[in-house]
């Protein structure tokens, strides 16, 4: 631990207790969602699960949430689509008297009008997220099993910054799309976002039937991330050993990086000439994980560690989100990184980096196995 500490500005570290409270807070609000993504973790339906969170309980949640006290979880509604619950500006507008931070993560379908993100801005939400997985219409539209999403999203992104809304990109990577991030980095600058979340796909749901990137190809990918982090704010989701990489390019050590981070470079040479006045300085990545300062709920108000980790914790209606968060033994287990099985338990970045647990399980089977998505693993 005493060598990692040594950057202590390579990466942010949480101002409480993660096991106390989470810094972020999922709420899938409903499963139900007009597209069809071919990665979603989850089997998403034309209609809301008549056993979904009603209005009552989801303010009842948003009560519990907020009795961490300060400072508050920030609190992202997501689903399947969010803008199919009717009642979604009251949640909005509950959630903020009480004094949360809410974000949203919509669909782009045609319930995302100008109107409606008029009103969810009123209601005092502070950020949207849309993801955008490819740089051409032919793989984005793939991706989300819908023709003309691509240019519907472009649409949306503009209408959500007109509404007054920080963006944020989301953007999942396989092996198959890995070689357009370049481009659609210049579309994230272009759109005006504020924060670039590249997901690495965890085999589980529907994206088992996609190819997801090697440890190698994932470590070249990071360091390209931290290249281009002085152009726009970036997160790694689901590959938390990019705290390691802040790390070790902080402290100036030397990787060896393959060809994949060689034409990454090389597409984004010209972007960065382009944008030479508009450098800023890179927002370190910040310490959280599943289960630790980060957690999930379901429509239905089950608890998880994260959304890509299947493995229920309680229900929010029965022991309530604060108890179930301080108390679950799966979710303590989770932040004990000394007790996590191979590398990741020995590892010296272990506790600023910790691995990807939905890797380790949907790969593994082992909640506490090493994460094989990091190359220090795959290198035995």
């Amino acid at each position: 631990m005493s060598s990692v500490v040594t950057e202590p500005r390579a990466v942010r570290q949480l101002h409480h207790d993660p096991g106390d409270r989470p810094m972020i807070t999922i709420w899938e609000v409903t499963r139900a969602c007009a597209l069809v993504c071919r990665h979603c973790r989850a089997d998403a339906q034309t209609r809301a699960h008549p056993r979904q969170l009603s209005t009552e309980q989801g303010k009842a949640l948003l009560e519990d949430i907020a009795g961490f006290g300060r400072p508050y979880p920030i609190v992202v509604l997501t689903g399947g689509d969010p803008f199919e619950r009717p009642d979604l500006p009251e949640l909005v507008r509950y959630g903020t008297s009480l004094g949360l931070h809410v974000a949203l993560s919509p669909s782009v379908t045609p319930r995302l009008t100008p109107d409606v993100l008029a009103e969810l801005r009123t209601a005092g939400a502070v950020a949207v997220s849309l993801s955008l997985d490819g740089a051409v219409a032919a793989t984005h539209d793939s991706f989300r099993g819908v023709p003309g999403v691509f240019e519907d999203t472009l649409r949306a992104a503009r209408w959500v910054k007109e509404a007054g809304f920080r963006l944020q990109v989301n953007t999942t990577v396989t092996q198959a799309t890995v070689g357009e991030l370049p481009d659609v980095l210049r579309t994230v600058l272009e759109l005006g976002a504020s924060l670039w979340s590249v997901f690495f796909l965890v085999p589980t749901g529907r994206g088992t039937a996609l190819t997801p990137l090697s440890a190698p190809e994932v470590e070249d990918v990071l360091h390209w991330m931290h290249d281009v982090s002085d152009l726009v704010a970036v997160k790694a989701t689901e590959a938390p050993h990019y705290r390691r990489v802040a790390i070790q390019r902080a402290r100036g050590d030397h990787a060896e990086l393959g060809d994949l981070h060689r034409r990454l470079t090389a597409a984004t040479a010209s972007l960065r000439e382009g944008h030479v006045e508009q450098l800023r300085r890179p927002r370190p990545p910040i310490d959280v994980n599943s289960g630790r300062g980060f957690a999930f709920i379901d429509h239905l108000g089950d608890v998880y560690p994260s959304g890509f980790l299947p493995q229920r914790c309680g229900n929010v209606t029965e022991q309530g989100f604060r108890h179930l968060y301080r108390t679950d033994p799966l979710l303590r287990s989770l932040r004990d990184p000394a007790a996590f099985h191979g590398p990741c338990g020995t590892c010296e970045f272990r506790e600023v980096c910790g691995g990807s647990r939905s890797h380790a399980y949907a790969v593994t089977g082992d909640l506490l196995g090493s994460d094989p998505t990091c190359i220090r693993v795959a290198a035995g």
